[in-house]
């Protein structure tokens, strides 16, 4: 009964959550999440069933140039999924009828990521890509899986935060608002380094999206 139960839960809150609408792109965080407009709301989309390397990962700078030539400033149609646990929309992109999620895996810039089950269409086009060398597959060393780059870097990761806590001194400041903030890296320095949590609203390790944002936006 109880597992029932959890499934239907489950169910409506993927129901909840399914819609299809058409937005704009205003920003290109990495090779795997925008920021659209919609109706004057900001939405945070990441791309349903591709994982693609981080920023600061290998080939993470080719994948989010690929994903910015193929959206930024044009109009998507969104098939939305659900919400993740940082509030983001999970979803399908489309541009003229063409799953943009699937053409990131299928020209190497991601790899297939479909969580719980094994999408057939997904894991097709990540081999295809694989055995063309298409992308990140024609680097000369193996690639590293995010996934897996991810759990490799978290301890490094703590231990940077951990030495950036220890040195913060007066020029730090007492700035804790975006508003008080007068560029996006004035934000990151004073989220990352200063350790000013409210800066990160929605507890997606973006601070002050509205600049960040902005700013991404201005450099493609």
């Amino acid at each position: 009964m109880r597992l029932l139960l959890l499934m239907l839960l489950s169910a409506s809150f993927n129901v909840a959550h399914a819609e299809e609408f058409n937005a704009r792109v205003i920003a290109v965080m990495d090779g795997d999440t925008v920021l659209l407009l919609r109706d004057g709301k900001k939405i945070k989309v990441r791309l349903a069933n591709i994982d693609a390397p981080e920023s600061d990962q290998e080939f993470g700078k080719e994948s989010k140039q690929a994903l910015v030539d193929r959206v930024l400033k044009k109009q998507v149609h969104v098939n939305s999924k659900a919400v993740d646990n940082y509030g983001r929309m999970i979803a399908e992109l489309s541009v003229d009828g063409r799953s943009v999620n699937e053409e990131q895996v299928q020209n190497g810039m991601a790899w297939e990521y479909s969580h719980f089950h094994s999408n057939k269409r997904y894991l097709s086009l990540d081999k295809q890509a694989h055995q063309a060398r298409r992308g990140l597959w024609g680097q000369a060393v193996k690639p590293v899986s995010p996934d897996q780059w991810r759990k490799t870097h978290l301890a490094k990761s703590h231990t940077l935060k951990t030495a950036s806590s220890i040195q913060v001194n007066a020029a730090c400041g007492k700035k804790h608002l975006c508003s008080q903030m007068i560029s996006c890296e004035e934000a990151k320095i004073y989220f990352l380094q200063c350790g000013v949590k409210s800066l990160d609203g929605n507890g997606d390790g973006i601070p002050c999206e509205n600049l960040c944002a902005t700013e991404s936006f201005k450099q493609h």
